[in-house]
């Protein structure tokens, strides 16, 4: 693979309008995710576009934090989530309901998958409080479904084209800013449409075979468009020893001994990377702050 089609996203800009733009494609992150979530192909799908949406949504990211898509629905699919850190750190789940039964010739989308249900994205930082935005699960495609929530939530314009076959992801972002360059409102809405036009005769195989430079090209050749510098995406989860000893100790002394009472080991499994983290009586012990006794 080509350093181009590579894990990155590009951001770009077009000239003299008020209108912003990323691309990303996923390949080693996307199949480092599938490895540790073993789900039939529609699911994969969703949770590459996921994915990709989420890498795209970083990028108004303006500390350190995390930015997480989260889906949850009452579906064959109970919930999808993808994060992306500000320093591009992705990682995501797809979760099934029980009993649920989807081959890989099962139709995809997200209210096939997923039902009645919400999306939510949230933006966490390191430092500072929290924030969430909640819309309901109404189109058939995750990209409507955040197209619905910009216009509810942000009130900026902005679209999506996502795709992801079970081996790449990628997606495409537009969005209008608030006006800054010295244009007609009416000009700037015209450029917007016609972005947009030209855009939404994009391909999936485009989105997921072309580098992104000639993807921009074959879509904006007669746009000035300023492409930046690219930015490299890559998996890793956030899991650790000290996150599950935190987790750990959130449940109480009394919880933790009843368990080790019932097994001589209390393990704690990562849901996104399968990592496994043990804890013995002694180390559950330090993390309540009991001192071994001495004989004198």
């Amino acid at each position: 693979m080509s350093e181009q089609m590579s894990d990155q996203k590009h951001r770009f800009l077009f000239e003299h309008t008020d209108i912003r733009g990323e691309v990303a494609s996923l390949h080693h992150s996307y199949r480092e995710v599938l490895s540790h979530n073993r789900l039939p192909l529609p699911v994969q799908s969703l949770l590459g576009e996921f994915m990709a949406a989420a890498s795209l949504l970083s990028g108004t990211l303006k500390f350190d934090g995390v930015l997480t898509l989260q889906a949850r629905g009452e579906g064959p699919v109970s919930l999808l989530m993808a994060e992306c850190s500000r320093h591009r750190d992705l990682r995501g789940i797809a979760r099934l309901a029980a009993g649920a039964d989807l081959g890989d010739g099962a139709a995809g989308g997200v209210r096939r998958l997923l039902g009645k249900g919400v999306l939510a994205i949230t933006i966490a930082p390191d430092k500072g409080e929290r924030y969430q935005g909640l819309v309901p699960l109404e189109s058939e495609s995750l990209a409507g479904c955040l197209e619905h929530y910009f216009q509810q939530s942000e009130q900026l314009p902005t679209r999506f084209w996502l795709a992801a076959d079970g081996q790449r992801a990628g997606g495409l972002l537009l969005q209008a800013l608030p006006r800054q360059i010295n244009a007609p409102e009416e000009e700037n809405r015209r450029h917007w449409e016609t972005v947009c036009h030209l855009a939404d005769t994009v391909s999936a195989g485009e989105l997921l075979d072309l580098p992104h430079q000639n993807l921009l090209y074959s879509l904006f050749n007669e746009e000035q468009v300023r492409l930046f510098s690219p930015a490299p995406l890559r998996f890793a989860c956030s899991c650790s020893q000290q996150r599950s000893a935190r987790a750990l100790k959130s449940l109480g002394q009394a919880e933790a001994n009843r368990l080790l009472a019932e097994q001589a080991v209390i393990t704690i499994d990562c849901q996104f990377c399968n990592q496994r983290y043990s804890f013995g009586r002694r180390e559950v012990g330090a993390l309540f702050g009991e001192r071994r006794q001495t004989l004198h």
